[in-house]
């Protein structure tokens, strides 16, 4: 079984984003391990994920509030490994959730983090991205190139859309807490690229979300060893894939 690495900020990253791989890797017999900045504490969700955003809406749906209770009984996740301790030879996979609230900046900003997904990505080991955690990848410059390593691959991630409609529905008592960054997540993203061509935003999602029986309108983009997806609602689909990537690449392994 394989050993995956989710890096993560201390506080405000995506209830569903996190607890469903995570429900469902170790479902499957892998092993998951947790990074933050320092290390050593628990990092904790965004609060408003699991109250709801507004009316008690928008928020992580029953079952991934489950999942994450059961989370914070992980003896790997209340002990976290800190980013300067990441040696890509301790594990077979990477896996970047999203969030949007402001705690965010610290993952997503982080050069440290930046410089060890860009060793990680070297292997080529599985890894997944999700939502906002395409924009670590997007940022991890490849020393050797000077470019992102999604440079030349195709990817998706949090569309335009979705940003921007979830900030319209919740400015009045939220804010700007739906806009992490004045820049919206798919320009960022697709400026990284080596082609427009290379991004797809997928179907609308009609705001339904996909779940442990369907998949209706879920949508992940696959590249060689690299998945990505676009919002929570395609977390079930993502994790799905992931773990497959997993799988078929202990098997090329066995095979050599």
């Amino acid at each position: 079984m394989a050993t995956v690495l989710i890096p993560l900020p201390d506080r405000d990253f995506d209830t569903t984003e996190v607890a469903v791989p995570w429900r469902l890797l170790t479902d499957a017999g892998h092993t998951v391990v947790f990074a933050t900045e320092a290390g050593g504490s628990p990092p904790a969700t965004d609060p408003l994920l699991l109250s709801g955003v507004v009316f008690k809406a928008l928020g992580a749906s029953r079952e991934a509030k489950t999942f994450y209770a059961e989370l914070l009984q992980d003896d790997r996740y209340r002990n976290p490994i800190a980013w300067a301790d990441i040696r890509p030879g301790d594990y077979d996979g990477l896996l970047l959730p999203g969030g949007h609230a402001k705690g965010m900046r610290q993952y997503l900003g982080s050069a440290e983090l930046q410089t060890r997904v860009v060793d990680l990505w070297a292997t080529g080991m599985p890894i997944g991205a999700i939502c906002h955690g395409v924009v670590v990848l997007a940022r991890a410059i490849d020393p050797a190139t000077g470019r992102s390593v999604l440079h030349g691959r195709r990817t998706t991630c949090l569309p335009r859309s979705l940003e921007l409609s979830g900030y319209l529905f919740t400015f009045w008592r939220r804010g700007r807490y739906y806009r992490t960054y004045p820049t919206y997540v798919q320009r960022e993203v697709r400026r990284a690229l080596a082609s427009p061509r290379d991004f797809s935003r997928g179907g609308p999602t009609l705001l339904v979300r996909g779940t442990a029986e369907h998949d209706r309108t879920a949508y992940v983009v696959e590249d060689g060893n690299y998945v990505s997806a676009r919002w929570p609602g395609d977390a079930y689909l993502f994790a799905r894939r992931f773990e497959a990537l997993l799988v078929q690449h202990a098997a090329l392994g066995t095979e050599h």
